[in-house]
């Protein structure tokens, strides 16, 4: 036992003795991933969940264990000691410390120490069975990993797929877990084997089921050579051939791989109103697996410099991706910090229409057309309905209705509460997603994917009703939660509505009122140079009549609004190089202008920084542009995913994880400077976005 962990367990045991105030159910300490994590509540009146039932009991909600007399002399006995402890927190892995495993209906995170702490079943906007990211182990976790003090960890994904192999170095010998979620459409699986490398090492596995999101703890019982969870609609067995046991309120076992050997764990997600699904040979799920990913990542057909991070993009925003409908999700987790210890926490799992074009393009440009075809058709059906009526972000499956809400009894990744679920910018007028809808089905016929004939129709109705909502102030691209505004970026995207209505109607002969399109789009172009740019710093602002910088604008010359070489361009990348810019990486906006109505502080936004390096690109600074570029790609964590924002200043990742419209901008970084330089300035001066020019 290292010195740490005895400093921890005397801790507890003085506390446990002396003042009587804490229970402490478990205890467990994993000094190579700087995680201590442990069993315990206090007598507060803040909830704190117990652990996992034993075998054969019965569940519930958690409840609070009470205290009498006692209590007041352990509160007593803490006051003298002032000694400010939260002893029912945790210090949580680093976001970048987690893989991703997916099943194109939901995913997972893995973490670097064997513990599966974030995994919603049966798709990714589903309540979380296991919610340890955002509180403590008790709200559901799955850890398998070496019983002894680990020497070191290595992990990667198996060449071109989402299979994820973890090794332990230990004193004792080697061990290597590996975990997938198998592909399907009628089942839900997570398949983990431990592989003996060299020696024999003890492992153990703690299993704790906690549905909608740590809160209930279902009634587990034997079910045949199955262990089955159940509460309410949803059901969880486990199938493995180590003998498992109820201790404290969870299910563990402990076992020994020697070297060659292989110990199959399957977990099996069903509605519990339905029958048990077949057992599955966890070793065939893992080898046609492969095959699948394998396969679709043949398919790809990017030709460009930095194949592998574009390659693990593509295959990230697949596992993104929700089968059935062909939604993508921005993120498959809630609430992951913007700040560390801050409420800037969102929940991600929804997908958003701005991402559109940035997908479509990314799916195309690696020739994965049926992919780009289903988002396109997924984007229709979410679309559909009364044009005031067009929302920023969907489900899956196109559900509207997204209300948010918080969680008091998850008490946030490292602290930072609220955890929210759904997402009130549902509810928030956002000028630019017009933009984007035109943008993408113009991108969409330019490349051979002819929409449905009745898609447009509906941009005809959209555009009608831009034709005077153009006017209004909106929320923005960064769903501020204060006043509405004229945003700069909302109206140039109103303002790429109406061009590429312009350019389909020319170039693929359909009908609509092109000479109103044309007196629209230039006099929304008028007023964006007059009122959105400040003539004397030469830069365009946050919005109209602001003297506030915002990154969103480095995206004028990618959409066509001006030619890169404009010296209101140059001048507004410049501009945000000066003002936007912490240890070489891009902010969003300076949030202590309170333009979001929220506290200030946040994170670099690592979009923002490709579209930075896009920007210098197209000026003319393509060593400095892809001197950025390759430092993003450096931030990546060891398997090569990215989060939505990075902290320069301690060095980790924040936000949402792993980030869809990042892997985006990646894909799309690389493809322009992949690019000769006069292909990407003509693509521009063409009012189309470069990384298009390709196909």
């Amino acid at each position: 036992m290292s010195p740490f962990c005895g400093i921890w367990r005397t801790l507890f045991n003085l506390f446990e003795k002396g003042v009587g105030l804490l229970y402490v159910g478990s205890f467990s300490i994993s000094m190579g991933a700087y995680r201590v994590r442990w069993g315990c509540f206090n007598q507060e009146k803040r909830k704190s969940p117990l652990l996992g039932p034993p075998l054969g009991t019965g569940g519930g909600r958690v409840k609070e264990k009470r205290g009498g007399r006692g209590q007041a002399v352990a509160r007593a006995k803490l006051a003298n000691c002032r000694l400010a402890l939260s002893l029912d927190e945790t210090m949580p892995l680093r976001i970048e410390n987690y893989a991703l495993i997916g099943d194109c209906h939901t995913a997972a995170l893995v973490g670097s120490d064997g513990s599966i702490d974030w995994l919603c079943l049966p798709r990714f906007d589903s309540g979380a069975c296991f919610a340890a990211l955002l509180g403590t182990p008790d709200h559901g976790r799955w850890l398998i990993a070496p019983a002894a003090d680990i020497v070191s960890t290595r992990r990667r994904y198996r060449d071109d797929t989402l299979i994820l192999e973890t090794e332990f170095e230990t004193s004792e010998g080697a061990v290597r877990i590996i975990d997938c979620m198998p592909l399907s459409d009628d089942r839900w699986d997570v398949v983990r084997i431990v592989e003996g490398i060299r020696g024999r090492v003890a492992m153990c596995m703690e299993l704790v089921i906690r549905f909608d999101y740590g809160s209930i703890v279902p009634w587990v019982r034997r079910s045949g050579d199955a262990l089955l969870a159940i509460a309410g609609p949803d059901g969880i067995e486990l199938h493995t051939p180590v003998a498992v046991q109820g201790e404290n309120m969870k299910t563990v076992a402990r076992f020994d791989v020697r070297a060659g050997e292989r110990i199959p764990f399957a977990l099996n997600y069903r509605p519990s109103y339905e029958a048990s699904q077949p057992p599955i040979d966890p070793e065939q799920l893992l080898d046609s697996t492969e095959r699948q990913w394998r396969k679709w990542s043949a398919r790809c057909g990017y030709d460009g410099q930095w194949h592998s991070a574009v390659v693990r993009s593509l295959i990230t925003l697949k596992a993104l991706t929700y089968a059935p409908t062909g939604g993508i999700v921005a993120a498959p987790t809630t609430s992951l910090p913007e700040q560390l210890g801050s409420v800037r926490n969102w929940d991600y799992r929804y997908c958003w229409l701005r991402d559109a074009t940035f997908t479509l393009n990314a799916l195309l440009l690696a020739g994965y057309h049926e992919e780009a075809g289903a988002w396109t058709d997924w984007l229709l059906r979410a679309a559909a309905g009364r044009p005031q009526d067009l929302q920023t972000l969907y489900s899956v499956t196109g559900e509207r209705r997204l209300d948010e809400f918080e969680l008091s009894w998850l008490p946030g990744y490292g602290g930072a509460a609220p955890v929210r679920i759904g997402n009130a910018a549902s509810t928030q007028f956002q000028l630019d997603v017009y933009g984007e809808i035109m943008d993408t089905l113009h991108l969409a016929r330019a490349a051979g994917l002819e929409p449905e004939p009745a898609a447009w129709r509906i941009q005809v109705q959209l555009l009608e009703f831009l034709d005077s909502g153009w006017r209004q102030p909106d929320e923005g691209i960064w769903e501020v939660r204060g006043p509405r505004l004229h945003f700069t970026h909302s109206k140039v995207m109103a303002w790429v509505a109406f061009d590429r209505a312009i350019k389909d109607a020319e170039e693929f002969a359909l009908d609509g009122p092109v000479a109103r399109w044309r007196e629209l789009r230039d006099a929304i172009h008028a007023e964006v140079c007059t009122k959105g740019f400040d003539a004397h710093r030469n830069t365009f602002v946050q919005s109209y009549d602001s003297e506030h910088l915002d990154a969103s604008l480095l995206l004028i010359p990618q959409v066509g609004f001006l030619p890169p070489d404009d010296p209101r361009v140059r001048g507004t990348v410049e501009a945000i190089e000066r003002q936007l810019m912490v240890d070489g990486l891009v902010l969003r906006y300076s949030t202590s202008t309170a333009v979001d109505a929220l506290p200030p502080g946040e994170g670099a936004f690592l979009p923002c920084s490709f579209w930075l390096a896009d920007g210098l690109v197209l000026i003319g600074r393509r060593a400095e542009g892809q001197a950025l570029f390759e430092r993003l790609l450096a931030l990546s964590n060891d398997l090569g995913l990215l989060a939505e924002e990075y902290d320069p200043h301690e060095r980790r990742m924040l936000g949402n994880f792993p980030q869809a419209l990042t892997h985006m901008a990646l894909i799309n970084t690389a493809r322009l400077l992949s690019m000769s330089e006069q292909k990407a300035q003509s693509a521009c001066s063409q009012g189309e976005r470069p990384a298009a020019a390709t196909r």
